[in-house]
């Protein structure tokens, strides 16, 4: 259910990232208040987005060096989203929605799978849906097509024919993995340490230290904690 007033911690919190299309309907889209999502700064803002995936999933100059790839890739990051930590690496291609409500800690990685169908390949991707502000800690690892889906909708059907929407945020804490084809839901919590199973559908909190898989995720057992750095 959507929120009915906006949320001024989490606005403050959006104040401080990079790249954002202010305005009314992107206060309320991060509250998780009903939004507009064809207000003409939302709509450059996802436009903005799209630029900047283009240039990043296509970008691999022929005297490239892994040292160079590293830095100018590590530089479209902080172009494209809100934070991005120390040393990231994000196999392309990565799609987004806004990018700017995208908030990475130090040292993440996110790999890639390359897929054969009829004699075609494609490479299956990173999705974060960030309408709503995601948080991701370090040392967060993400196998190949991680989805993140802060964006939601009512049951309802005028409201979608309307084009109004709403979002929840998604945290994930840090030195979580995060396995391959793994979705999580809008409003979820992954707490720190967790292992999250292959291909699982991620629809609750995550208590911290756990390993959890399935569709719905489910705890299945807990790891020794460590000290936070």
């Amino acid at each position: 259910m959507a929120a009915t007033e906006k949320d001024p911690a989490i606005i403050e919190f959006a104040r401080k990232l990079a790249n954002t299309p202010w305005c009314d309907d992107y206060e309320k889209m991060v509250s998780g208040v009903l939004y507009n999502c064809l207000a003409p700064e939302l709509v450059q803002g996802r436009f903005r987005a799209r630029r900047m995936m283009h240039k990043y999933n296509t970008h691999f100059p022929d005297d490239a060096t892994p040292e160079s790839l590293q830095a100018d890739r590590e530089g479209m990051l902080k172009q494209m989203l809100g934070h991005i930590g120390k040393d990231p690496w994000i196999e392309p291609p990565i799609n987004i929605d806004y990018g700017c409500n995208i908030s990475i800690g130090d040292n993440f990685y996110s790999n890639f799978k390359q897929v054969t169908l009829a004699g075609s390949s494609h490479i299956e991707t990173l999705v974060i849906l960030d309408c709503g502000i995601v948080t991701i800690g370090k040392r967060v690892q993400f196998g190949p097509s991680v989805s993140l889906y802060a964006a939601t909708h009512e049951t309802g059907v005028q409201s979608r024919r309307d084009f109004v929407e709403y979002a929840k945020p998604i945290t994930i804490g840090d030195d979580c993995w995060i396995g391959g084809n793994t979705t999580i839901m809008p409003g979820v919590t992954i707490g720190k340490g967790c292992t999250i199973g292959a291909g699982s559908v991620v629809t609750r909190d995550i208590p911290e230290f756990s390993v959890a898989i399935g569709s719905p995720a489910k705890v299945v057992k807990k790891v020794d904690p460590v000290p936070d750095t």
